[in-house]
């Protein structure tokens, strides 16, 4: 019974720290030395590889823990057009946040390149889409997700989404990322699978990296036509701009909500006996009602995430205040 054991929320907590100080450290040296390799490194060695080592050592199932079941195809093709959807609403979110923030600093940077041709574009969809579709779905929907499941699906599904926002680092990209988590965990629960929202996040990233390739392609014309002077105000025009930005992003998560509503839902498929299974379930309900009791222990389990909290509020405040 051991395979089926999960990570506790303090293991996946601690994890969390460490990847977030290896991420704000060796992360960010490699990827100042050269972005693609850096990222690749970031995903794979900081992100990825520490979190399977770990449930590997530790014994546990990963099959159980990153829900490694099957989806089927209609599954598939709704997570794809759920976020393509879900992308304007995230967009809606940052542009808020950005319009917020940016009164008081200026817009923090990403270093993120954009792709200038097919090739670059490639390489940009295998490195910022897929891995990170991968191995952020690995630690946040896997590991993480099943460890908070003590606390029952929906404060699961909601802390762990705030964890992911967090740990972009950035305040500017918070907002959408967190919303975005959600998306991501509901995915996960309606089948049953991390597949999904593997799909689900490589499908944003791609949505994102191609604007910026077109945006990127396109940036004289796009220029020019700016600077086409227009017989409307200014203040106008920026209403104009925000009200066709709400109009889409409200549509967007309306028709988001209806395909996640459709989406069809998997059974838990976990490979044990009846009777297995229902101790099993006994276990998990038992060891649920005893953490959310247990409040010292909850406060001890967060003094990682409060540690990581705290850096992320330090950082961006360090930036505001410059």
């Amino acid at each position: 019974m051991d395979r089926l054991k999960s990570p506790t929320v303090l293991e996946a907590n601690l994890i969390y720290l460490v990847l977030g100080i290896l991420l704000l450290t060796f992360g960010q040296f490699v990827q100042t030395r050269e972005v693609y390799t850096g990222l690749l490194i970031t995903e794979f060695i900081i992100i990825l590889l520490p979190n399977l080592a770990y449930l590997k050592l530790k014994g546990y199932s990963l099959k159980k823990v990153l829900r490694l079941n099957k989806i089927t195809l209609e599954q598939g093709i709704y997570s794809i057009f759920i976020m393509i959807f879900a992308y304007p609403v995230a967009v809606v979110l940052n542009a808020i946040m950005i319009s917020i923030l940016s009164r008081f600093t200026a817009l923090l940077p990403t270093g993120i390149p954009l792709p200038s041709n097919i090739r670059e574009f490639s390489i940009g969809i295998l490195i910022m889409a897929l891995a990170p579709g991968i191995c952020e779905e690995v630690m946040f929907r896997g590991t993480m997700l099943d460890s908070y499941e003590k606390l029952g699906h929906k404060k699961s599904i909601l802390i762990t989404a705030f964890l992911f926002g967090i740990f972009h680092f950035n305040i500017f990209n918070f907002i959408g990322p967190a919303f975005l988590g959600i998306i991501f965990g509901v995915l996960v629960y309606k089948t049953n699978s991390i597949y999904t929202s593997i799909i689900g996040h490589t499908v944003n990233n791609s949505i994102a990296l191609t604007i910026g390739y077109f945006v990127n392609k396109y940036s004289n014309i796009i220029d020019d036509m700016a600077n086409q002077p227009i017989p409307i105000e200014q203040n106008a025009q920026i209403l104009g701009s925000a009200i066709v930005l709400l109009v889409i992003g409200v549509g967007s998560l309306y028709m988001m909500i209806f395909l996640i509503k459709r989406i069809p839902p998997n059974r838990p498929t976990i490979d044990i006996t009846e009777s297995e299974y229902t101790k099993e379930s006994i276990d998990d309900s038992l060891t649920q009602v005893v953490y959310i009791e247990n409040k010292s222990k909850r406060l001890l389990d967060s003094v990682p995430i409060i540690i990581v909290v705290i850096t992320f509020i330090i950082l961006n405040l360090k930036f505001i205040l410059n």
